[in-house]
């Protein structure tokens, strides 16, 4: 079977999976901490690369005994970055669900909430755990994000683009039992997010390079910002609408564009032909439209929590979103997306549940609407996750 390593994209047969040395254990015997190189070229730093070394072993298994110093470890590593691979990750690699949108879209706040709610609210929901796949995960999650946003109800700040300030991924495992006619089964899925600046977009170039991990991904979540599109400005009042437009002058924050480029990257993989994976795009910031809508919009519908999908909520938003792309000149994009990909759903969302002030989440603290909802149908899609009429 081959898997892909959720840090660095390389596809690996199993019996290439190496292993790491345990390392000294008090002043028992193992191998001394080295700089390990490779580990120290991927993560562009040698600060968290001494580590005991590498080895490879004829057949791996859960554990192997290092060569050297002869000590068991379970310690497994990608042979390409000697990044760890977490040992439910091998066992049941699932799949990977990468994040793209423009400069502005609010991917940063959608990563945190999300996270957030999975580990709480919606995990509960479904009955699903949600496990960081790092200690390099755990840290940056806590300390970028969570802080920040739930601690100090402060707006998350402005990615830098990843020339200047290298990123690791948010690599988790998403697992949850699913019932069966004879027995329950259990699968997992690999959610791998890159806080993308909207430099990192500007050239198809650097595109490539920073979203490489798109090649790996079964599935695609696109944020795109309503308050971009040039027919809903009109549509907003008081403090959003002088959020709405800022960015109107820069093509980085066009959502046909960025979609178009990484239909490109996708295309180079796959080649003619509509492409089969997944698409979810998700109209982020809605909140700051719902007035102008009609009453009876599904948008102005909460999410009934069932642990399962509910298809007519789902065809519901989706035709919605539709009609509202149509009325904010924006048609274009659902457009495209029919004629180069087969899958693919429209979505309306808010992390925060709010139009925030200038540097602050708004007085209601952060109240998320529908932030699920992509992956949910995507749950649904890869046979996690039930879907329901009536």
């Amino acid at each position: 079977m081959v898997i892909t390593c959720p840090f660095c994209f390389a596809r690996l047969d199993r019996d290439r999976i190496a292993f790491r040395c345990a390392g000294r254990a008090g002043r028992g015997g193992g191998c001394e901490a080295r700089l390990d190189e490779t580990l120290a070229e991927y993560l562009g730093s040698s600060a968290a690369a001494y580590l005991p070394p590498v080895f490879s072993v004829r057949r791996p298994g859960r554990r192997a005994d290092c060569p050297t110093c002869h000590r068991s470890t379970g310690w497994r590593v990608c042979p390409e970055c000697h990044s760890r691979l977490p040992a439910e990750y091998c066992a049941n690699p699932g799949r990977i669900v990468a994040l793209v949108g423009a400069k502005g879209s609010g991917k940063s706040t959608y990563i945190a909430v999300l996270l957030h709610e999975l580990t709480n609210r919606i995990g509960a929901e479904l009955d699903a755990s949600l496990v960081a796949c790092d200690d390099r995960t755990i840290a940056r999650y806590k300390q970028d994000f969570a802080r920040p946003l739930y601690g100090e109800q402060r707006l998350l700040s402005t990615t830098r683009p990843a020339a200047t300030e290298p990123r690791d991924p948010l690599v988790y495992l998403l697992t949850r039992t699913v019932p069966g006619r004879l027995r329950t089964r259990t699968v997992s899925l690999t959610l791998v997010f890159f806080d993308t600046a909207g430099e990192d977009l500007r050239s198809r170039e650097s595109t490539e390079t920073h979203l490489r991990y798109l090649n790996a991904a079964d599935a695609i979540i696109f944020l795109v910002d309503p308050l971009e599109l040039p027919g809903a400005k009109a549509s907003l009042s008081g403090t959003a609408q002088a959020k709405g437009g800022v960015n109107a002058g820069d093509p980085d924050s066009d959502p046909i564009n960025v979609i178009s480029r990484v239909t490109e990257l996708l295309r180079d993989r796959a080649g003619s032909g509509r492409l089969k994976v997944p698409v979810a795009v998700a109209l982020s910031k809605i909140d700051a439209l719902q007035e102008s809508m009609d009453a009876q919009s599904a948008l102005h519908r909460a999410r009934t929590p069932s642990g399962t999908l509910d298809l007519d909520d789902r065809e519901a938003v989706h035709e919605q979103v539709r009609a509202l792309m149509d009325e904010w000149q924006a048609g274009m994009v659902d457009r495209y997306l029919r004629q180069h990909f087969n899958d693919f759903a429209l979505f309306g969302l808010s992390a925060l549940g709010g139009v925030p002030g200038d540097d602050t989440v708004g007085p209601g603290g952060v109240r998320p609407y529908r932030v699920e909802d992509p992956l949910l149908w995507l749950l649904y899609r890869f046979g996690m996750l039930t879907g329901v009429r009536g």
